[in-house]
């Protein structure tokens, strides 16, 4: 049986995701692009998961540091979402306030509303994908009183959650 992909990516795209960007460092260069395909995996161990593309050049990277942070991007942040997710820009963090993670290094956006600061734990292939499960090693959040929102990707465009 044979999926079109062009379908395929109409019906997923009716499931909304958070917006983050994966940081991490190498050679003391920071690294990132942006990915909805995040999840939590497992409370005990706490350990965190994503998606990125085999043919990603700058996973590759990240994968070669050894860590990662997970940067959840909030409801005004859809620059900082096409900032990181553009192969054209080739320096996504020009302009971008960040400072490293206490305990890998890797890059911490100030403007997150929260993170994950991890260890890359297992490597799984996934088709054209790879999986990367991590280990988080720290973590924060903003402040409840500022009432943060996420930033949601919902069939190719940008969007902010509303609670009923």
């Amino acid at each position: 049986m044979s999926i079109d992909p062009m379908k395929y990516r109409q019906v997923l795209g009716h499931f909304p995701t958070g917006v983050t960007v994966v940081t991490g460092i190498l050679d003391g260069e920071p690294v990132g692009f942006t990915i909805g395909s995040f999840t939590s995996v497992s409370l005990d161990p706490p350990l965190v998961g994503f998606l990125p593309m085999v043919t990603s050049e700058r996973w590759h990277r990240i994968r070669a540091s050894g860590s990662f942070c997970v940067n959840v991007l909030g409801d005004g942040q859809s620059d900082l979402c096409w900032q990181f997710a553009k192969n054209s820009i080739e320096q996504p963090f020009e302009g971008v306030a960040w400072h490293p993670s206490d305990i890998t290094g890797s890059p911490v956006l100030d403007a997150a509303i929260a993170y994950m600061d991890c260890t890359i734990d297992e490597v799984y292939d996934a088709g054209d994908h790879h999986f990367v499960m991590g280990r988080v090693v720290e973590l924060e959040h903003a402040d409840p009183a500022t009432e943060p929102r996420p930033l949601l990707f919902y069939k190719g465009g940008l969007g902010r959650f509303q609670a009923h």
